[in-house]
Parts: structure tokens; C-alpha cells; sequence
């Protein structure tokens, strides 16, 4: 089932931003919990049902997003109409109000993951489970499955991961290209925004260094994301929690979906040949697609990277 998009709907950018401008999607998952850390925070979760479920989707969505996209909802959408309960978490801070604590999320905070898990087996104990990953949460997906090699909890199924920069570095240089400023620009105003709301609540714990004359990834995590969250800066962040790394420890059935035009992915986040020696590890690399698109115009309004991960998880789950 290879992806082939719409008429005038090939040009990677428009894969990208039309989506988000422009798609509706109903709220699947309407009923927010609230989980509190035992760090003193919280993460918020958004559930499709307020029954115990026996079959969950555990959806990750991607940086300075939120689980109420619409990726997440168009996603859901596809899920419970076949027969899957969704759960889509929030990180620290993207859930529309600030998290209590100076350290929010990052791209290898995997431990984020295993807590959301093991509350959902405390509601649901024999709930099989599908982690879906977009971007940076299809980062964090597969750099959890990887590092747990074959330690894997047998109720977690499969794992799917959409649009990965799997190198982060070079996808971090890859957002500097003129091409992608306007990418850039956006997250760099998200990111200042946050940390100066982080500011006045923490003055004795963080300051303003050139906030205003930041405008790449590098800067930032240099300054901010690494040492906050306990790196040296953005090299060491970006060596320790980059999934390519692990790729070749994935035990149970995964699918990467990266375009080939993705605006945002270097040469190595198309890891061919990890793929070709790990046989639970299968890559998709269509054309077109761009970032988070594969834009399709059906009567039931799903896009292609949902029908496929559909197809994928529910192989997965039969098996």
C-alpha cells in the first residue's frame, strides 16, 4: 500500500503545514485525567472511554504539540473505530496549563513513558497495548522499546513511529536550512515563550541568557533543554537521546514511517540498514508524505499513515 498523495499535493511543505492549518478532526478522546508525578508534578491524559479497557493505543505526540492535534484525534479516530480504546498522554507543560516543576519533557525522557504505562496497567492489568509515536514522541517510542531490548513487557504488542528525526542532531541542523525557517521560527517562539514563563516562576533556579537571539535548536539545548534535564549541553543531549541508537535492540514488531521529503530528517533518520538486520524492525520511506502528512482525501477523512498503522498493529495484535 504505497502512499501516493492528491493532485497538487506532492510539494513537502504543503504535506506539512496544510494539515495543521486546515484539517478538522473530531475530539476522540474527550475524558482528561489527571496523574500526579511522584517527583511533585503531573501529566495530564486524555482517555476515548471511560471503560477498562482490553485493547489501548498509547499515543506520544511530538514537540510543542499537544495530545489534542490533529494527528492525535485523526489517529484515534481511526483506532477506536476499529476496535481500539485510545490513550493520549500530554508531556510536562504541553497540556495547556504549566507543570509545577522547572524540568518539562524532552526527546529521550522515556521514563515519562514507563510511568503513563504502568498507570494504564493499573486501571487495565491485562490491557494489551500499542505505542504510537509522532516526531519527537516517535523518538522517545522507539528509543523505550530499543533500550529495553528484549525486556519488553509482553502486554505491549507493537510500536509504530511517524516522522522520526531519528538523529537529532543532524535534524537539528537540517531546521536550520533556509528552506525550513519558517519551522524554526515557529518552535524557537514556542520554546522562548516557555522559558521566560519558567523564569518568573524559578528566578533563583534559571535566567534569561540571549533568549531573544536564539534561533536554532542548538542554542537552545545548549543553554536550556540540556542542562536543565541534566546533560552537559546539546551535543550530549542529542548523542544520548537520539533512537538510532537503539534500533538494532527492537525486539517486538515496529514500523518507522519516514518520508523522504520530511523537511525536517537528515540522511540519518532512514535507517536502511538497521532495518535490514533487525527483523522486528520495518521501515516505510514513501516519496511524499512531508512531516506528519501523507494527506489523503477519502470519505471516511483518514490520511495513509493511519490506515497503516492501523493494518500494522492490528497484524501485530492478532499475532
Amino acid at each position: 500500500m504505497d502512499y501516493r498523495p492528491p493532485l497538487g499535493f506532492k510539494n513537502p511543505h504543503l504535506q506539512t503545514i496544510y494539515p495543521t492549518l486546515f484539517r478538522r478532526v473530531p475530539l476522540i478522546t474527550r475524558t482528561r485525567e489527571r496523574l500526579d508525578t511522584s517527583d511533585g508534578d503531573f501529566l495530564d491524559l486524555d482517555w476515548s472511554t471511560h471503560e477498562v479497557p482490553d485493547r489501548v493505543a498509547l499515543l506520544t505526540h511530538g514537540l510543542e504539540s499537544n495530545s489534542r492535534s490533529a494527528y492525535c484525534q485523526g489517529m484515534a479516530k481511526a483506532l477506536v473505530a476499529n476496535g481500539w480504546s485510545v490513550l493520549a498522554w500530554n508531556f510536562r507543560g504541553c497540556s495547556g496549563e504549566p507543570n509545577r516543576k522547572l524540568q518539562s519533557y524532552h526527546s529521550g525522557a522515556t521514563d515519562e513513558l514507563d510511568i503513563v504505562l504502568n498507570h494504564l496497567w493499573q486501571r487495565a492489568p491485562d490491557a494489551q497495548v500499542a505505542l504510537i509515536g509522532f516526531s519527537l514522541g516517535g523518538n522517545l517510542t522507539l528509543k523505550y522499546i530499543g533500550e529495553r531490548r528484549s525486556s519488553v513487557d509482553k502486554r505491549i504488542c507493537a510500536a509504530v513511529a511517524l516522522s522520526v528525526p531519528c538523529d537529532l542532531k543532524t535534524s537539528a541542523h537540517r531546521l536550520e536550512a533556509l528552506q525550513n525557517r519558517i519551522y524554526m521560527h515557529r518552535f524557537m517562539k514556542m520554546l522562548r515563550e516557555k522559558v521566560r514563563e519558567k523564569i518568573l516562576r524559578f528566578p533563583k533556579e534559571i535566567e534569561d541568557l540571549g533568549l531573544d537571539k536564539m534561533r536554532t535548536f542548538a542554542e537552545f539545548d545548549d543553554v536550556y533543554t540540556g542542562p536543565i534535564h541534566g546533560f552537559s549541553g546539546a551535543e550530549e543531549y542529542w548523542e544520548t537521546s537520539s533512537c538510532r541508537q537503539f534500533l538494532g535492540h527492537i525486539s517486538i514488531p515496529s514500523l518507522l514511517i519516514n518520508a523522504e521529503d520530511d523537511p525536517f530528517l537528515s540522511p540519518l533518520c532512514y535507517p536502511h540498514e538497521l532495518a535490514d538486520s533487525n527483523p522486528k524492525l520495518f521501515l516505510e520511506t514513501p516519496k511524499y508524505g512531508g512531516h506528519l502528512g501523507f494527506i489523503q482525501f477519502e470519505k471516511d477523512k483518514l490520511y495513509w499513515s493511519e490506515r497503516k498503522t492501523l493494518d500494522f498493529i492490528q497484524e501485530a495484535s492478532r499475532n
